[in-house]
Order: C-alpha cells, then structure tokens, then sequence
C-alpha cells in the first residue's frame, strides 16, 4: 500500500488552513505514491498507520490503483518491526537524521512552485555527499523567506532543527542569525 496525496492534501498543504496536526502533515508531506506504509512508519513512527488511516477517511490520501479505500481501512496495518533496544545503550530525545532532513526538506520545496526551489529540490535529490547536502539545505531555507509567510519558513527552519544531526545545527543556528539581522 502506498498513500498518495490527493487534491485536497495539496490544498491543504498549501494553504496551512485545513485541521491537520503537525503529525498528520507530516505524513502528508511525506505520502507521495512512491513510499509504501512500511516506509512510512519507519520514518516517522509506529502512529503513523493510525494517521494513514485517518487522512485516507477524511480524502487527504488514497492508496495505489490495486487496492480500494474499503480494503485499506478495513485491513489493519501491520505493526512496525521494533528491534530490542542495546543494553546500556542511551536512549536519544530525538530521532537526528541527515536523511530525515534531507526528506523533509526535499518534502517542502516540493511545495513551492518557483524554479529556484525546483532547482534545489533537484540539486538536493542529486547530492550524495554529505556537507554538500547540507549546504543546498541551507540555500533552501534562505530562499524560503521569498517564497513563503515568514512565520511559515521559521517552522520549516524549527522542524529541521530537530531532525538534523548535531554537528551541523552551528550552520543551521548562523543561517538563523544572518535571516533575522
């Protein structure tokens, strides 16, 4: 099974204005035909089936052409494979992940419809080496503030502040600084 937005979730995307909770947008942002709900719930956590479910009820996801809206609801989600934590191992507070942020980000330039976010949506989807990812990242949420709300762009910058890995949040922090002087 594999969630795709529909026009409705593009709107709403867009907009900011549908009842969405920052979870349930996520997963939107993240649903584009190509991931299955495996994936998804890999990436984002065991909810996410539950949100699926939800955004599929209320028209914000359909599923691919082998299976019907009824199937899919009808049939619960597998649950996630869990793996048994290490022994002595600490535990994180978030999840950091250059491939988290560099999804999500590579989710939010999707949204814009400039050449210039087109552009580093490429650029970024290309990028294989590390620090140049995160350089094309940081080219992205400069440009965000022209194209979006600036309360819009700061969440972007917010959210992945929390999902970059730590030895690049002191880039992330001066970009921060440079935009608001």
């Amino acid at each position: 099974m594999q969630p795709r937005k529909t026009a409705l979730a593009h709107t709403a995307l867009q907009t900011h204005r549908a009842g969405l909770d920052m979870r349930q947008r996520r997963v939107l942002i993240m649903a584009d035909g190509q991931r299955s709900l495996a994936e998804l719930s890999q990436m984002l956590g065991p909810e996410t089936a539950a949100h699926v479910t939800t955004l599929i009820r209320d028209g914000y996801l359909t599923l691919d052409a082998e299976r019907t809206l009824h199937e899919a609801l009808a049939t619960p989600a597998p649950a996630p494979v869990v793996p048994a934590p290490a022994p002595a191992a600490r535990a994180p507070s978030h999840r950091r992940s250059l491939v988290a942020a560099r999804l999500y980000l590579l989710g939010m330039l999707e949204l814009q419809r400039d050449p210039a976010a087109q552009r580093l949506h490429q650029q970024l989807h290309r990028t294989t080496e590390e620090h140049a990812a995160v350089e094309v990242m940081l080219e992205a949420l400069a440009l965000l503030p022209q194209l979006t709300s600036p309360g819009y762009a700061q969440r972007v910058q917010t959210r992945l502040s929390e999902v970059l890995p730590e030895e690049h949040l002191p880039a992330l922090a001066r970009l921060g600084q440079a935009l608001e002087a």
